[in-house]
């Protein structure tokens, strides 16, 4: 299947025949037959046919649309797969403390886990000693698991990832070092990566909530507020590392990106991807996703991407609602 990032400017997406064309600014064209088109992503000022939004719709493709700089602005999507009963145990076991906490308690330590084994990965590629963070890390995961309410548990992660960026900062060649997370906007090319990395994967995971019939809308872990996807912010929390920290470190580890292709927004203080490093972390961020994953198996069953993974895993969340049982659901924690 394919998925389409357009970040360059001016290009128009139209049909014609069996294809999506894309005609770019130069007017060279892209084809891409309909039957392998599974989503579109388009970065900055760029359009798309009404036989394109139709087409599109009647063959349930989003179309994510954000800035050139990654800001994201919303999706063009069908609604046929809107489950109202579905949505109203969902909404209704996110009122129940007692279900939150234990689904806070379960996501945040395979959360920790994940971070664990990236930071044991890249010590050895690094050369780096962070076994102190580790520890911490570690340590704190039990504190999690004992918590009695979600404000505790969520303050244990809270410690757990500022020890864990302090970590990173370790790791990173001196051209990209920063001094911890930092967002709206990043203030550092490697928080700016981080950033982009995870708006791309908070909006893969809202389209197969909804695509599930749920409502992204209506979480266990994060708190309700105007506009936010909460359940999409959950279920991102195990695969952070695993899928966004992993690019970023790679490409900097491995030299794959300069520090000469961000640039700074004097207004905002800023520091956002140009055009060329955005394609080159768009690039990146898609071989991952369909990265096979043969270490990771889940009732028997093997995988052959990521992306698949996460489906699955949506569909794990589904079968957790309608039974009313948290235990439905097992993050998935890479080895």
């Amino acid at each position: 299947m394919s998925y389409l990032y357009l970040c360059e400017h001016g290009a128009v997406i139209g049909i014609e025949g069996g294809y999506f064309k894309v005609v770019h600014k130069d007017k060279s064209e892209t084809r891409i037959p309909k039957e392998t088109l599974e989503t579109i992503a388009l970065f900055g000022n760029n359009n798309l046919t009404t036989p394109c939004v139709e087409e599109c719709l009647k063959r349930d493709i989003p179309v994510s649309f954000f800035s050139a700089n990654g800001a994201y602005f919303g999706r063009l999507e069908s609604t046929r797969h809107s489950n109202i009963f579905r949505q109203k145990k969902q909404i209704y076991l996110s009122d129940d403390p007692k279900f939150c906490l234990e689904f806070s308690k379960s996501i945040l330590t395979a959360k920790t886990k994940n971070q664990v084994t990236i930071l044991r990965r890249y010590m050895r590629t690094t050369r780096t000693d962070v076994n102190d963070e580790i520890t911490f890390m570690l340590k704190n995961i039990r504190k999690i698991e004992t918590s009695e309410n979600s404000d505790v548990c969520k303050g244990y992660e809270g410690l757990i990832a500022r020890k864990y960026f302090s970590a990173l900062a370790k790791m990173v060649p001196e051209e990209f070092k920063f001094k911890g997370r930092n967002k709206q906007p990043p203030r550092d090319a490697f928080n700016s990566m981080l950033s982009l990395g995870y708006t791309m994967l908070m909006y893969e995971i809202y389209g197969e909530i909804e695509n599930a019939g749920l409502t992204p809308y209506a979480g266990f872990l994060h708190k309700d507020r105007e506009r936010h996807p909460t359940l999409a912010s959950d279920l991102m929390e195990e695969w952070r590392a695993v899928l966004i920290d992993s690019v970023v470190l790679s490409l900097v580890v491995g030299r794959e990106i300069s520090i000469d292709e961000f640039w700074n927004d004097e207004n905002t203080g800023g520091v956002f991807l140009s055009h060329e490093a955005m394609k080159t972390f768009l690039k990146k961020y898609e071989l991952k996703m369909r990265q096979n994953t043969k270490y990771i198996e889940e009732a028997g069953k093997s995988f052959s991407s990521y992306r698949q993974v996460i489906r699955f895993q949506v569909q794990k969340l589904v079968h957790m609602i309608m039974e009313q049982d948290v235990k439905e659901y097992r993050p998935i924690i890479i080895r």
